[in-house]
């Protein structure tokens, strides 16, 4: 356990005494991993760590230039926060890490450009995020896929990373949506709920270090509104982006 990290028996304790209000933020996100099992991946020298995603991930990150550790490459949301958080306390470690994420895709969007963007990186962790414009684009951009199309698919590129990386360690980070936050209306339920589900499969199926993002912005959301975090419901604020890395950061450990 590192000096910032409070523990989890003194988190439960100032839960059951108070308000979510005592809390640091380190704090809620700790909260929201209570009731899962929490697994961690071991980080070891001359690591390649590859985060994965749609706009969530890609944060506006430069896609003119190839390279790792630089802050113009890895966009400006919870890869970058993570990454400097990273590099800062691993010194030795010699990581590299990437940030390959584009906007608006989804899971076959992914495997499409796999081999280049994944595979030929040889990452020893990979870190994927996928899910809201796999149901999001049904609402506004015609596309037919369902949830079941979303699992298949999702397996189909966890299977071919497993075949080409059998010893890759993987994170998954859950779809999430705030809810009442512009673009996330009650039309996004329940349907929204099953992709959330089918990545928690995937995880459980492929002992995959499980980020239960929904979970930590319903709880960010007894400190402050969806709207604090979030720009529309679905791409994190400055702060949101810093809950994320937050909670990226306690899947790892070195």
């Amino acid at each position: 356990m590192t000096p910032q990290q409070p523990d989890r028996r003194n988190f439960i304790k100032k839960a059951s005494l108070g308000s979510f209000l005592s809390l640091s933020l380190t704090e809620i996100v700790l909260s929201s991993f209570t009731e899962e099992k929490v697994s961690k991946i071991m980080l070891k020298k001359d690591d390649i760590i590859l985060f994965q995603g749609d706009s969530i991930t890609d944060s506006g990150r430069l896609k003119t230039e190839t390279g790792a550790n630089q802050s113009r490459l890895l966009g400006n949301g919870y890869p970058f926060m993570a990454s400097s958080d990273l590099l800062m306390q691993h010194p030795t470690k010699n990581l590299k890490i990437y940030n390959k994420g584009i906007s608006g895709n989804k899971v076959y969007q992914l495997a499409e450009r796999w081999d280049t963007d994944c595979l030929e990186l040889k990452p020893n962790v990979l870190s994927i995020m996928i899910g809201v414009n796999d149901f999001w684009h049904t609402l506004t951009s015609n596309y037919t896929g369902t949830s079941d199309t979303y699992r298949k698919d999702y397996k189909a590129l966890l299977e071919r990373t497993k075949q080409s990386l059998p010893d890759v360690k993987l994170i998954i980070g859950e779809p999430f949506a705030v809810t009442g936050v512009k673009a996330v209306t009650e039309k996004w339920y329940p349907a929204f709920n099953e992709y959330r589900q089918a990545a928690k499969e995937m995880a459980a199926s492929y002992n995959a270090a499980w980020i239960p993002y929904q979970t930590v912005f319903d709880n960010a959301q007894k400190l402050a509104p969806g709207s604090y975090w979030t720009t529309d419901g679905v791409h994190p604020t400055l702060a949101g982006a810093r809950l994320m890395a937050t909670a990226w950061l306690e899947t790892v450990k070195g």
